[in-house]
């Protein structure tokens, strides 16, 4: 199989089945053999019944279902560990970056990499998560030494095989997966590379995202991480 498209939902709005089915036909367009992992972690929600009228009209639709709220790192690992495709990756089912961006990730992989990561230009300049996430970006780059511009955009695609060893070293099961995983896979010695998206935020979309509280458990997950950065600096 070549590729596996995971997609995590957690309390997702009326625009689930629309964005489901626009992945899906994108994902047709190309002629590649491809599957559909939607895990649903546990929403609070119609989701889950959204998400099972979605996949029982399509046979390369796999459905998985939490008892209980994983978080969204873990349920990214989750699909990965499942998929069959050479390629596998996720992108954010609100599609606030949109599903076209996914082409140029999957070729990447296709063509070499190991790891391919977003990095998010904003539509609007002085929409706040543009100013944490650049704020963000400076401490991952102080503290973790690598050389990338955003870690945390909702879409990555990796080589599955390649990307499994560092799978089975990452600890946080929640937001600070993306930073973990791109950082690990830096120090591992994987072939990393970052395509630039727009990121068009939905006003009227309601986020799990809590900046305040998110940013605080940010910070002292990324000063936890430290410790795993001497380690790996002092190996390398």
């Amino acid at each position: 199989m070549d590729i596996s498209l995971i997609i995590p939902c957690y309390n997702e709005g009326p625009y689930l089945e629309k964005n489901l089915k626009e992945l899906y036909n994108l994902l047709s367009f190309l002629k590649l053999d491809f599957e559909m992992i939607v895990i649903d972690d546990k929403s609070k929600n119609d989701t889950l019944e959204r998400i099972k009228n979605f996949a029982k009209d399509y046979g390369n639709v796999q459905l998985l279902c939490h008892d209980i709220n994983q978080g969204r790192g873990h349920t990214v690992t989750e699909g990965i560990r499942k998929a069959k495709g050479k390629v596998a990756g996720f992108i954010d089912i609100d599609l606030e970056i949109a599903s076209q961006n996914i082409i140029p990730f999957i070729l990447n992989v296709l063509g070499g990499y190991d790891v391919v990561i977003g990095k998010r230009t904003y539509k609007i300049k002085w929409d706040p998560r543009w100013i944490l996430s650049r704020g963000y970006a400076s401490l991952v780059h102080a503290i973790c030494k690598t050389p990338f511009l955003d870690t945390e955009a909702g879409c990555k695609f990796f080589n599955r095989e390649n990307i499994l060893p560092v799978l089975n070293e990452t600890e946080d099961a929640h937001w600070f997966w993306d930073t973990e995983i791109v950082t690990r896979a830096y120090y591992k010695g994987l072939k990393i590379t970052e395509v630039p998206v727009l990121f068009m935020r939905e006003d009227q979309k309601y986020s799990t995202v809590k900046f305040f509280r998110d940013t605080i458990y940010y910070f002292k997950r990324l000063l936890h991480f430290r410790n795993v950065i001497k380690y790996y600096r002092v190996k390398k």
